[in-house]
């Protein structure tokens, strides 16, 4: 069971160390990449008390395979603009971090055992550059990103992603992007939230508290809200692999916990 403090004192205590934290965004809107909320304000105080990495391992929910994890080894990745609708100023948005090969490619050998493979597509999607432009606004820290691979259930997910647990201690900040609760067809302009989103983002947090993993993972086969807090688990997925990076050392401290948007969970947490 970790033990948990404020976001107030974590971002006192974050400091240079050879152990990198392990960080979950609830990303919510996109425009939240460019717009000024408390949200961004909180990435962005983040980003300032966070050791520098030596590179980023980011699980976006918005880079989803079949039959295997794909791992980026590209030495520039792009800027994805993986959305409609929305205005020229979002989709005008670079981020141009530089990769990270060779640190991608040890990361797709720990996960040699789980049908995963090196890959000179994708890029950064929005998932990875909406709260990484707040994070590490300079884009001076190497990325590489990892998909969730949907042919594997929240278990096997969870299994594959403790493979990558030798890399916190190598410099690589593991970054995992998606929402809690994250259901865009009870999407309310009202300010009120649904029961269930909030009833779920909770009982999310009580597993994570109390370091109750095999629930956590469980989820999906065993809890009748997740059908309404997802009715795709994409965006869920990445808390699964954060939660399977911890160490028996690690604090853990939310901020962002809040509902927005009637059902989406924007709670994030850092494991440190």
């Amino acid at each position: 069971m970790p033990k948990i403090v404020s976001f107030e004192k974590l971002l006192d205590q974050l400091k240079p160390s050879p152990k990198m934290p392990a960080v979950f965004l609830g990303h919510g809107n996109p425009m939240y990449a460019i717009t000024d909320n408390e949200f961004a304000a909180n990435w962005r105080k983040l980003g300032d008390r966070l050791p520098t990495p030596q590179a980023i391992l980011c699980v976006s929910a918005h880079w989803e395979t079949r039959d295997t994890t794909l791992v980026q080894v590209t030495g520039q990745p792009r800027t994805i603009h993986d959305f409609y609708g929305f205005p020229q100023e979002l989709f005008d948005v670079q981020y141009a971090a530089s990769g990270a090969p060779d640190v991608a490619r040890n990361a797709a050998a720990l996960l040699k055992d789980h049908a995963a493979h090196e890959t000179m597509e994708w890029g950064l999607d929005h998932g990875a550059w909406s709260v990484l432009r707040h994070l590490f606004p300079k884009a001076d820290v190497p990325v590489f990103q990892l998909s969730i691979n949907m042919s594997m259930s929240l278990i096997e997910q969870y299994e594959l992603a403790q493979q990558l647990q030798p890399l916190r201690e190598q410099g690589v900040l593991i970054l995992g992007s998606g929402n809690v609760v994250h259901n865009l067809r009870k999407i309310r302009q009202d300010g009120e939230h649904h029961d269930w989103a909030l009833e779920f983002d909770q009982l999310v947090a009580d597993k994570l508290e109390k370091g109750d993993h095999n629930s956590l993972k469980r989820l999906q086969s065993q809890n009748g809200l997740f059908r309404l807090a997802h009715p795709t688990s994409e965006h869920f997925a990445p808390t699964i692999y954060v939660a399977a990076v911890t160490q028996k050392d690690d604090q853990l401290s939310f901020f962002n916990d809040q509902i927005d948007m009637g059902s989406l969970s924007m709670r994030s947490f850092v494991y440190f």
